[in-house]
Parts: C-alpha cells; sequence; structure tokens
C-alpha cells in the first residue's frame, strides 16, 4: 500500500517574499497566454536558506498540482482570484493567498473571461527588480535543468 504524504504549506510570511510576474503573450501558433510566474530572491527572512525555501516552494508546487516543465501542462483547476483591483492565486492554504502586485487590467481581463493562464513556478532565485528578458532567460534556464514547474490554471469560483 502506498504511503501518503501530507506536505505543509507555506504561510503569509513566506509568501510575501515571493516574487511574482503577470504578463500576456501569444505566440504564432496558438491564442492569447497570461502567464504567472513565481520565484524567489534568496532568503530574507530569519532562519531562511536554500534548503528551507525550496522546501517551501515545493509545497507550493504539490499544493497547486504542477508537474516539471518537461511534461504535459497538468490543469491545476480554479486557483485565480480575480476583482476590478487585482487579482490573488489561491494556492491551498486555508486563509491566505499569494496577492499579485501591478497585474495589468489586460491580464486580469484575459483570465477572467476564461483565456488560457498558465503558473510558471521556479526554484532558483531570482533577483529583484528582473525585467522581462531577464524573467525569460530564468524560465528557459530552469526548465532546462529541471527546476520549473508549470501547470494551466482559472478562475475561482468559490472560496472552498
Amino acid at each position: 500500500m502506498e504511503q501518503l504524504t501530507i506536505r505543509p504549506l507555506p504561510g503569509p510570511g513566506f509568501i510575501a517574499t515571493l516574487l511574482t510576474s503577470t504578463w500576456l503573450s501569444a505566440p504564432a501558433d496558438v491564442d492569447l497566454v497570461a502567464w504567472l510566474c513565481i520565484a524567489h530572491t534568496g532568503p530574507r527572512r530569519n532562519g531562511e536558506d536554500p534548503e528551507s525555501i525550496e522546501t517551501n516552494l515545493m509545497d507550493m508546487v504539490h499544493a497547486l498540482g504542477l508537474a516539471p516543465a518537461s511534461e504535459n501542462l497538468p490543469d491545476t483547476g480554479g486557483r485565480l482570484l480575480v476583482s476590478r483591483t487585482g487579482a490573488s492565486l489561491h494556492y491551498g492554504h486555508p486563509m491566505s493567498v499569494l496577492r499579485l502586485p501591478r497585474t495589468s487590467r489586460p491580464w486580469i481581463v484575459h483570465a477572467a473571461l476564461g483565456g488560457s493562464t498558465v503558473i510558471a513556478l521556479g526554484l532558483d532565485p531570482i533577483p529583484p527588480g528582473s525585467g522581462r528578458d531577464a524573467i525569460e532567460e530564468y524560465l528557459h534556464r530552469s526548465s532546462k535543468a529541471g527546476r520549473l514547474y508549470t501547470g494551466a490554471t482559472r478562475i475561482r469560483r468559490r472560496w472552498t
């Protein structure tokens, strides 16, 4: 009989240290896609080290149902919460969500209308303030190294 492993979810203290970036892209052969990149900037809190950060990120990977970027894109279910003023990601914590600051109105509208949305969570650190080119390089490098996890998501209609 297979042993069930229950992984704890990181709380708001850790979530507040994450870097998020959102953008819309339209590759030549597919429709518009809303992207959400989640990464960290390295240890920032007392007692934090690269290993504890990676453990917390992997706990999020499991809770969200993400798969290595080299595999087929899994459906993670309804994870996005959107309003006129912003967006958040329900990552599975019973009392906390990951707020997505500076999310553009077109990104929110695309997601709210049921457009394709992809979560990309990287395990390696990325410098704060990284621009679009640096983020794209980060995604390619992390994917090649097997340290990027992805999944398709959509609007969450209910909190529970």
